[in-house]
């Protein structure tokens, strides 16, 4: 039997929904900052910094951001490592990574950080090289989860830590309201400002085909790392996930 997997709500085979989350990614990349605070009215800013927070990289760290879009993370990541740091944004797509690269020479931060576009499924990079890597709002675009979560764990230093950023179940009282903004909101939102409802609304439903708090901690521990633990936000709207590689 074809293999299929999850893209939003529609089974589609695994070659189909790398090429289409593709797409939704070309299509959202121009409008991606603006519709990232509208959507979520500012609050992707504080999730982001608490993440950081939680991530405590330090001066002169070597740092892997995937999926790291337009560079929220890796802004903040290149001034936390200093000048004997390195930071590499990764992306898949190529049009949010020259987004991501455009952004971070405006900033005038380019002395420690490289750009690399691959799958965060088989990355390109030596085993254990990197002191953490992190990687907000892109884990449930991903095909194959578990390969992601090894193939972190291979480019992990011993120690290292892997630290997710994504968007997870929230508090049952919370989840009616939350239903209608995600399905008739959001789409409103891009249908209006990025003319382009179909993408925000594949947005809305990969979030409701993403593992839960507790199934992706397993597949944490089941990947190899070590105290596996994760942090809600907003009523569990949101979730930071850390593990430790030993």
């Amino acid at each position: 039997m074809k293999e299929e997997t999850h893209f939003g709500y529609s089974r589609v085979s695994p070659e189909e929904k790398t090429q289409k989350v593709r797409q939704v990614f070309e299509s959202v990349a121009d409008n991606y900052d603006i519709m990232n605070d509208l959507m979520s009215m500012g609050l992707h800013r504080l999730w982001k910094k608490f993440a950081m927070q939680i991530a405590a990289v330090r001066n002169n760290q070597k740092v892997l951001d995937l999926a790291g879009g337009t560079g929220d993370l890796a802004a903040d990541l290149s001034k936390r490592v200093g000048s004997q740091g390195h930071v590499v944004l990764c992306d898949i797509n190529g049009s949010m990574l020259a987004k991501g690269r455009e952004r971070m020479v405006d900033r005038g931060l380019v002395k420690n950080l490289s750009y690399v576009q691959a799958n965060a499924e088989c990355l390109p990079f030596k085993d254990n090289t990197f002191d953490c890597i992190t990687m907000a709002f892109g884990l449930r675009n991903v095909t194959y989860k578990d390969k992601c979560l090894a193939s972190a764990y291979q480019k992990l230093k011993p120690a290292g830590k892997f630290l997710v950023l994504e968007f997870s179940k929230p508090h049952a009282l919370l989840r009616p309201a939350y239903d209608t903004y995600s399905f008739s909101v959001l789409p409103w939102l891009g249908k209006t400002i990025a003319r382009d409802e179909a993408s925000y609304r594949y947005l809305a439903e990969s979030i409701r085909m993403h593992p839960d708090q507790e199934t992706l901690r397993e597949m944490f521990s089941e990947a190899g790392f070590d105290r596996c633990r994760y942090v809600n936000m907003t009523g569990g709207i949101v979730a930071a996930h850390i593990g430790y590689k030993y």
